[in-house]
């Protein structure tokens, strides 16, 4: 004996509600050949060319899986979506032309070794750049770079010659 409870009669009823359903939802079957029919050839067994072939078994599930395969949202049924929006770019840093600085000499690698001025001659200028001595007089040229132009206020003015620019050098107390 089966004891009927509520939970019973529920899962009953939803269940004849789905066989309705697939029932009369059913498509329509002028449109489109039944799922059994199989096409014979004109000449053969009378004047019908379709003839209806019963598949019971098959009939409802094949109904069924066609019903799912021809629905569009099987294909979006996992379709993932996001909401993130990428911040626009950060604007172009402004361009800033610095002028470059205007050349200059480098420092005079020379320094004072002394001078010797004879009597009715010109004076004569010891210069020293590392382990070299250089003896100039006014008017002289070393290595193609620098010129002596003269000696004034206790400074030997000198001319770096690649820029045309004037520098001087203090003699100290050796004149």
């Amino acid at each position: 004996m089966i004891v009927r409870t509520t939970r019973l009669k529920v899962l009953c009823a939803v269940a004849a509600a789905v066989g309705v359903y697939i029932v009369a939802s059913r498509p329509d079957v002028t449109a489109v050949a039944p799922v059994g029919t199989v096409a014979v050839p004109a000449g053969s067994r009378g004047a019908a060319s379709q003839r209806a072939v019963p598949h019971e078994s098959g009939n409802l599930l094949t109904r069924i899986a066609r019903r799912v395969a021809e629905s569009k949202a099987v294909e979006s049924l996992f379709h993932s979506h996001s909401w993130y929006v990428a911040p626009p770019p950060p604007p172009p840093a402004p361009v800033v032309v610095v002028k470059p600085p205007p050349p200059t000499a480098p420092p005079l690698p020379f320094s004072v070794m002394g001078s010797y001025a004879h009597p009715g001659e010109a004076t004569v200028y010891f210069l020293t750049r590392g382990d070299r001595v250089f003896d100039v007089r006014v008017g002289d040229t070393i290595d193609n770079t620098y010129s002596v132009d003269g000696a004034a206020n206790g400074q030997l003015q000198l001319t770096y010659k690649p820029l045309n620019i004037k520098q001087s050098l203090p003699l100290g107390g050796s004149q």
